[in-house]
């Protein structure tokens, strides 16, 4: 497996760490959105979200929301957002599971562009019950 994730995890490549500890790993992204554009990843490989296991994600969300508490602190970004891309489509190009930090500022120029939809008479419901259908707790 070629995975430039694991390979600054096993210490073949390098990154600039800003948190480690025996479960997670914390680097600035090599071409950030804006400076200062955080990953937060596991060093276990898992290709996505959805493989991540539940102890594991919510170590992970845990040390993203302190990260991204001392990114505000340290960058004084308008705002942030904290992101995950999960396969081809959603813009996922290394497919080792990670959160990104993005520190946003008024006039960074970033933007989401969202083409809403509206659903049609029925659609709604018909939608609600295909993904509560597929709901495992």
């Amino acid at each position: 497996m070629d995975c430039i994730f694991c390979d600054i995890i096993n210490g073949n490549a390098t990154g600039e760490i800003l948190y480690e500890d025996e479960r997670i790993i914390s680097f600035l992204d090599i071409r950030p959105v804006n400076y200062g554009h955080t990953l937060v990843i596991p060093k276990a490989h898992y290709e996505n979200f959805l493989l991540v296991p539940e102890e594991e994600l919510a170590k992970l969300i845990n040390i993203t929301q302190k990260i991204s508490s001392a990114i505000i602190k340290s960058l004084k970004p308008d705002g942030f957002n904290v992101i995950t891309n999960n396969g081809a489509a959603a813009g996922q190009s290394i497919y080792h599971f990670h959160f990104h930090i993005i520190p946003r500022y008024k006039e960074d120029a970033f933007n989401f562009k969202l083409n809403l939809k509206s659903y049609d008479q029925g659609k709604m419901k018909e939608f609600a019950t295909k993904i509560r259908s597929a709901i495992l707790l």
